[in-house]
């Protein structure tokens, strides 16, 4: 063989490779998550949202948890593809993914295999309403992304994983416009309705059809909404890397949502 011949074969094998990387992406799409796989081959180099998605979210938050996760538990709920359970993984973190949707978790078992982080990552074929039955498991990390407007009940979800989380929840939902927040939520006669109107009141928008073409959105709380659901919860908000994205600490919850959740859990007993 040829110095040429031996120079175009050497060419040849990455090439061949990446083929055959795209060859087995076109056959498990459609794809959500956009993978920097090796040999820079992407899932979805143009996605509909705009840039790299969700890396752009990741490089917003990524600088306020912790470089090294060695020793902490992730919970990944609505883990996609698992892009931010490879991260998390990268940084030391055993993480346990959860997704209702079948072909998400073929995505994601397929990904971490490329990227050789099968062994950190734990995929369950589970919905959040599912962890009702996970007993007294606690996690470092709870990650709460791109779920809560998805969900029917989000409260009992959001409950749920507030008892969950040990250090730190990382929460997005979509949000009304605006960062209003009305400061005198405490308490009102019934006859004084008028401050629940205020744009700063907690609240979330009902949908009752489609929202953005997509009939598994239902609810689209405002800022102070978001804020105010979350202390309910039991968690403190610590930081904002991002529009609708919260950091959130465990603190006990308020005596009204404690009482709900004892109720909860009475019934999950029987």
């Amino acid at each position: 063989m040829s110095a040429r011949e031996t120079a175009d074969a050497a060419l040849a094998a990455p090439q061949a490779e990446a083929d055959e990387l795209q060859r087995q992406i076109d056959a498990l799409g459609p794809w959500f998550h956009n993978l920097h796989l090796p040999g820079g081959v992407q899932t979805v180099p143009r996605h509909f949202l705009g840039g790299d998605f969700p890396r752009f979210k990741w490089l917003e938050i990524a600088p306020h948890i912790p470089e090294d996760l060695g020793g902490w538990r992730v919970l990944d709920v609505g883990c996609n593809a698992g892009f931010y359970s490879f991260e998390l993984a990268r940084r030391g973190a055993d993480v346990v993914a959860i997704d209702h949707e079948p072909l998400y978790l073929e995505q994601a078992r397929w990904a971490a295999r490329q990227f050789g982080l099968q062994d950190r990552i734990e995929f369950r074929e589970q919905g959040v309403y599912d962890l009702l039955g996970w007993g007294e498991e606690r996690f470092d990390l709870v990650w709460f992304m791109g779920v809560f407007y998805h969900l029917r009940y989000p409260l009992l979800a959001l409950d749920t994983l507030a008892r969950m989380t040990r250090r730190l929840m990382v929460f997005q939902t979509l949000t009304l416009p605006g960062e209003a927040v009305y400061e005198d939520t405490a308490d009102h006669p019934i006859t004084e309705r008028e401050p629940l109107l205020h744009e700063g009141w907690p609240k979330m928008a009902f949908i009752e059809h489609r929202f953005s073409g997509d009939e598994t959105n239902w609810w689209v709380a405002n800022h102070a909404g978001c804020e105010a659901m979350l202390r309910s919860a039991g968690l403190r908000v610590v930081g904002r890397p991002a529009g609708e994205i919260y950091l959130c600490e465990p603190q006990a919850p308020d005596r009204a949502g404690a009482m709900q959740w004892d109720a909860v859990k009475a019934v999950i007993r029987r």
